[in-house]
């Protein structure tokens, strides 16, 4: 079970960073939010995904 959940987090983290670098941020913003999403895998991404994303 906890294999799952971690491939889930994973596969959520790189849905995350794509998205990232899809979008019109400034560099340094995506760095910063990359480093966010690797050092914290499954806080960084929620925190990506509720306040870095534009609307």
């Amino acid at each position: 079970m906890g294999t799952l959940l971690g491939l889930v987090v994973l596969v959520l983290d790189i849905v995350a960073i794509v998205d990232l670098m899809k979008s019109a941020k400034e560099t340094g913003k995506k760095i910063l939010w990359v480093i966010l999403i690797l050092i914290l895998p499954l806080i960084g991404m929620i925190l990506y995904f509720l306040l870095g994303r534009k609307k």
